[in-house]
């Protein structure tokens, strides 16, 4: 349904909910102006109302978690029949079966699926906590401290992810109590070459201009000069870079790291918290590239709504991990929570149907071929993979143009749209929108995002 807005934006009750919001909770957490934010009361498809009854089309899936909509029945069905049975169980000591399936089905679509063999699954609340139990796994397995990761990454914001942060505003003000172990190199973005080299060869599938081979050299030659000190365990990467503004990688990347990971003896870890579960028109971002990890992490549309994440990796990797004695190193309260599993195990059986995938391939052409008619004086070429696109937004003479793109932001929520920014210099609007956008909402969210831009 297309936005329906029946009283200012942000209404009356958002602008009280704001106001009582920063009397109680920490500052630096929710964002509050005049003009945001609205709050949500409740979502079904594609659409979301806030507090005074307004209409919206999100164009963020809430932060790319509800690709599968907002409330699918069957997902809505397993979470109140979980509910009746079982909220909250000791998922370390005494699991329920949930648990138990949840991790044979990870080790069936991954590991199992790609021809590679087992995989073994830990457990976790968050992305960040995804991250940080493959970094221990990586130590544990390799004997090595260090971790490789990119410039522009972003892997969450607990202690050991936040040292990986290739996004200097979240790992800056913490510096002084970090370990120091990772190491950051040039992340491929060919909108926005690290070193200058836009275009110069084909262009592939993607859209991306081909990256010259002197680009791919240099690249490689940072990767090897840190590998060379042998102090490294890990690789850390996401296939596509998801907060630095939707950057797809050129093909030959994962492959290359892969390469080098077998060649030096080092863990290939990728992020696919973002990028997972049909995001980028596949079920993994790394199967675009036929790339198989070592480690692979996953949240967001692992569940399509609750807050459960997983390292899985390969069972000679995870086997680094001794034998409980009856007190386990990594764990959590809430580790394997049922209503969690049960969400998973649905959302899963949902992602593995063939039209989920084929929904996604043919919203994604729509979505990319009407970003791309927006081209003009004020936005660049879209880049992206499937339903993961991000529009650059610039000024007269194409440089990045922050306040424009915030601006289009907060007239987008006055509309009834409800869209994201993000991209290393602030200036990407990003789209990951649920898979169900009909053409009539793209063409509505289009129209007004010209005139935004015009």
């Amino acid at each position: 349904m297309l936005p329906e807005i029946i009283t200012n934006i942000p209404g009356p009750q958002s602008l009280s909910l704001a106001a009582r919001l920063r009397k109680v909770e920490s500052r630096n957490v929710t964002f509050t102006s005049p003009d945001f934010p609205i709050f949500w009361e409740r979502a079904e498809g594609v659409n979301v109302w806030d507090a005074d009854g307004n209409r919206f089309l999100d164009l963020t899936s809430g932060f790319a978690v509800a690709g599968l909509g907002y409330g699918p029945r069957d997902l809505v069905a397993a979470l109140r029949d979980q509910a009746g049975m079982l909220i909250h169980a000791m998922g370390d000591v005494h699991p329920t079966e949930l648990k138990v399936r949840l991790c044979e089905r990870l080790s069936e679509i991954t590991f199992e699926r790609w021809g590679a063999g087992r995989g073994k699954t830990i457990l976790a609340n968050s992305g960040s906590e995804a991250v940080e139990a493959a970094l221990k796994t990586a130590f544990l397995a390799t004997g090595k401290r260090g971790v490789m990761a990119f410039q522009g990454g972003y892997h969450g914001l607990g202690y050991g992810a936040v040292e990986t942060a290739g996004l200097p505003f979240f790992r800056e003000p913490f510096r002084g109590q970090l370990g120091n172990f990772c190491e950051l190199v040039d992340y491929p973005e060919c909108s926005a070459c690290p070193f200058g080299e836009i275009g110069g060869g084909e262009a592939d599938e993607t859209g991306f201009p081909g990256c010259r081979v002197s680009c791919r050299g240099k690249i490689e030659a940072q990767i090897r000069a840190i590998l060379e000190k042998k102090q490294t365990g890990c690789i850390l990467v996401e296939p596509v870079q998801g907060r630095a503004g939707e950057v797809v990688p050129p093909r030959w990347f994962l492959p290359m790291l892969r390469q080098l990971c077998d060649e030096y003896g080092v863990l290939l870890v990728l992020d696919e918290i973002y990028t997972g579960f049909n995001r980028t028109g596949a079920l993994f971002a790394c199967e675009q590239t036929t790339t198989i990890p070592d480690l692979i992490c996953v949240g967001k549309g692992l569940t399509s709504g609750f807050p459960l994440s997983a390292c899985v990796g390969r069972e000679e990797v995870m086997d680094a991990w001794p034998v409980t004695t009856g007190e386990a190193l990594h764990t959590s309260t809430f580790l394997g929570n049922p209503l969690g599993c049960r969400m998973a195990l649905e959302s899963v059986r949902l992602h593995l149907l063939p039209e989920t995938a084929a929904m996604v391939q043919s919203t994604a052409q729509k979505l990319r071929k009407a970003l791309d008619g927006l081209e003009g004086k004020h936005c660049r070429k879209t880049h992206g993979i499937g339903l993961m696109l991000g529009l650059e937004i610039t000024d007269e003479t194409g440089a990045p143009d922050p306040m424009r793109m915030g601006g289009a932001i907060v007239a987008g929520l006055k509309d009834g749209l409800i869209f994201l920014g993000g991209g290393r210099r602030g200036n990407v609007l990003s789209f990951t929108p649920p898979f169900a956008l009909s053409a009539g909402e793209i063409k509505f969210m289009i129209e007004r995002l010209a005139g935004y831009l015009s």
